[in-house]
């Protein structure tokens, strides 16, 4: 009796094992907002390579050699200025640090040097701390745009190397600045 039940049961099982483990394929249809998306970020790259290499044929060796070895200078890459006194960033000077934010990210291999600047005003060592103050808020800035810090190095210049010789206001304002260059490799 049991090999008469054996008979029938092992063809059910191995009917019940097929249909169980041969379900049916399923297909995936790709849906078309992500086709777009994906054609979309294939047709920025070519705009972001261009942005890259932009910067690249922009920069121009700086005319004194920095701490690190060559330095370089780019138009790309553009200065903010400071309140008498202050390192806080202004208002208008956090766009321009945006921008500069984008342009460093599109090119992650860059790394770059904050100068910190002043006025002739006060003494040497004043404008040494103010400049560096200036240089490290300007760098804070930037990483808060998504520029890794490590890819930032700073110095402070202090009253020592005006952009504007002049004695008056106008080239003051123009001195206190955050100067950003980038390092050669």
């Amino acid at each position: 009796m049991v090999k008469k039940n054996l008979h029938i049961f092992v063809p059910i099982l191995c009917l019940g094992l097929i249909l169980i483990g041969c379900p049916k394929k399923t297909v995936v249809k790709e849906e078309p907002s992500i086709k777009k998306e994906s054609e979309q970020t294939r047709e920025m790259k070519p705009k972001e390579e261009q942005g890259a290499k932009e910067l690249e044929k922009s920069l121009v060796a700086k005319k004194e050699p920095g701490i690190e070895g060559e330095v370089l200078e780019s138009k790309l890459l553009k200065d903010i200025h400071f309140d008498f006194d202050k390192y806080n960033i202004r208002r208008g000077d956090a766009e321009i640090l945006k921008e500069n934010a984008a342009l460093l990210k599109k090119n992650p291999k860059i790394t770059i040097q904050i100068e910190g600047h002043c006025d002739e005003r006060g003494t040497v060592e004043y404008n040494l701390a103010l400049g560096e103050r200036r240089a490290n808020n300007t760098k804070k800035y930037l990483a808060s745009f998504g520029v890794s810090a490590a890819r930032i190095s700073t110095i402070s210049f202090g009253k020592e190397k005006p952009l504007d010789p002049g004695h008056n206001e106008e080239a003051w304002a123009r001195n206190r600045r955050a100067h950003i260059v980038v390092l050669s490799k």
